[in-house]
């Protein structure tokens, strides 16, 4: 007779009977560990019912064991069918279909979905199942861009969940439904959602793959639109519900969402710390979201200067399919390499069409194309970002495109008016809580302080900008006020920038473009664009009269 034939006769009996009743009484505790055990053991000794299976199956994916949760997921569903219950049959072909979907197997996941409609056909009711088969179709329109049809497939979901009172599906249509929302510019409105079915999971009434689930979703959701104070309040409520679940295989992805909310409120000790972990736990695991954390902890050695640690993480981010942008491109600035940053973030604003995603790359777009001399397309890019943060109305949007307007007016010499949304901007900065930013616009606004003559606030302003530096552990930014610190006002005459000095000491030596370029190791193309920014900044038109300057100011 077979493990599972033997139908626990005789002195078998009680004990997959008493491991059984132990799992299920754990599993209402939340003790999932535990739950996990013994639920395994009574499957290794009886066969199990489907509520049983589907207990198991979100122990073993809780645990990170797909191949655990798929098999006890289809038994379940053999199970339900051979009782008559095909509506739960046909939830389990649904969670099916969304686990296969999730690791990329799309014809698995098509077939299980099918499946389940076929099912829900067959039983002929009106019934909760017939919500959860709207999620892939609100998948399909969001994937083609249909926002108004995503949000009236998630909106009827939500309406199956709470006429059935299925708290999973409410809420998970609910959080989609509001994330739509968002995106497309109503972030109120998207965040009232988010909160009404953040409530629903941070009351425990949501299954725990599903709570994992959500919660990842819904914080990706804000970071998405900028909505920080949203990101850290549900961050926290994921680091407690991962503290129940140290093990399981979404606590990676939680680390992650922390250790982004640590580094921009300024503890970067932990911050780097909570990276290290996520990459090892979820590379582990074979976790493609590793990559993601080797990019974060990228970022922090970036920042600290530890350039050989931050290479090392930017190439494991890249090699693991995650993008290594827009940190590497700034890497290679504080290198001095422009040209080779230039092309990096040119390539990757060039290949981004999203609206929010472009946000992610456009302020190192300012920063890396005013370093090159390019202020035209400094200004394009800081105008989309003030178009942005019209959309989208938040704090942080309007921080960064102010932050970006201030920049690119300064570099044209226009320091009264970059006082503005630079002043702006730091307020926001330090309501939002981020002082690492916040120092780098106090620069910044000392530098345009001291263009307007204000000597006393150019002082005070970069006297706290090096104090944050010094508290964050930001080498290379104390390095860059030194110098800053250092140099007179006059050095920089017109506004121009170290390269375009270099540039114009060699126009005033009689070389031309093409060995300007060889001799900086720059594009000729490049040479050209700072030569016509010389020009308009020292309002000359020919390079006899930027030597004449050169020689009058000194700068030879």
């Amino acid at each position: 007779m077979s493990r599972r034939g033997r139908s626990a006769e005789g002195g078998s009996r009680s004990k997959p009977e008493n491991d059984l009743e132990r799992g299920r009484a754990l599993y209402e505790k939340r003790a999932w560990r535990d739950a996990h055990v013994h639920l395994s053991r009574a499957d290794g000794l009886a066969s199990l019912g489907g509520d049983d299976l589907f207990r198991l199956a979100i122990c073993h994916g809780l645990f990170g064991n797909d191949e655990g949760m798929l098999s006890a997921l289809e038994r379940a569903h053999s199970a339900y069918r051979e009782s008559g219950d095909l509506q739960r049959a046909a939830r389990m072909a649904f969670w099916l279909g969304f686990r296969h979907g999730s690791l990329g197997e799309t014809g698995r996941a098509n077939g299980w979905f099918r499946r389940a409609e076929r099912l829900i056909e067959a039983d002929g009711r009106d019934c909760a199942e017939r919500g959860y088969l709207l999620i892939p179709l609100f998948r399909r329109h969001v994937a083609a861009g249909e926002a108004k049809a995503a949000h009236d497939v998630a909106a009827e979901a939500a309406g199956i969940g709470e006429r059935f009172q299925d708290a999973d599906l409410a809420a998970f249509a609910g959080a989609m439904q509001g994330q739509v929302l968002m995106r497309s510019g109503e972030v109120e409105k998207g965040l009232a959602l988010v909160d009404e079915a953040m409530v629903r999971v941070t009351a425990r009434e949501t299954t725990p793959i599903l709570t994992g689930v959500i919660y990842c979703s819904v914080i990706q959701g804000c970071q998405q639109v900028y909505a920080l104070g949203r990101s850290r309040e549900w961050t926290a409520a994921l680091e407690a519900w991962c503290a129940d679940v140290p093990e399981a295989s979404f606590a990676g992805r939680c680390l992650i969402h922390r250790s982004e909310i640590l580094q921009m409120s300024g503890a970067w000790p932990e911050a780097i710390e909570e990276a290290r972990r996520a990459t090892d736990l979820l590379t582990a695991r074979s976790d493609p979201a590793a990559a993601d954390a080797a990019y974060q902890e990228a970022e922090l050695h970036r920042l600290r200067g530890e350039v050989t640690e931050a290479e090392d993480a930017y190439r494991r981010a890249g090699l693991g399919g995650s993008e290594p942008q827009p940190g590497l491109a700034l890497l290679r600035l504080s290198q001095g390499r422009t040209d080779a940053a230039e092309s990096q973030i040119r390539r990757v604003v060039g290949a981004s069409e999203d609206r929010l995603q472009r946000v992610r790359f456009l302020p190192a777009y300012v920063e890396i194309l005013l370093a090159a001399g390019d202020l035209d397309d400094a200004d394009r890019a800081s105008a989309e970002l003030e178009e942005t943060a019209r959309i989208y109305d938040t704090p942080v949007l309007a921080a960064i495109s102010g932050h970006a307007r201030g920049a690119v007016l300064l570099a044209r010499a226009d320091a009264h008016a970059a006082l503005g949304p630079l002043r702006r901007s730091l307020d926001g900065w330090q309501d939002i809580g981020a002082p690492y930013i916040a120092a780098r616009v106090r620069v910044l606004v000392g530098l345009a302080c001291r263009a307007c003559g204000d000597q006393d606030g150019f002082g005070l302003e970069i006297e706290a900008a090096q104090q944050a530096f010094r508290e964050l552990g930001a080498a290379p930014d104390l390095e860059r006020l030194r110098e800053v610190a250092e140099r007179g006002p006059a050095s920089r005459p017109h506004g121009l920038t170290a390269r375009e000095l270099e540039v114009l000491r060699l126009v005033a030596a009689g070389k031309t473009n093409k060995a300007i370029a060889s001799e900086l190791f720059l594009s000729e193309k490049t040479v050209d664009r700072h030569v016509s920014n010389i020009f308009d900044k020292l309002e000359v038109s020919s390079r006899a009269a930027a030597t004449a300057f050169a020689y009058r100011h000194k700068l030879l």
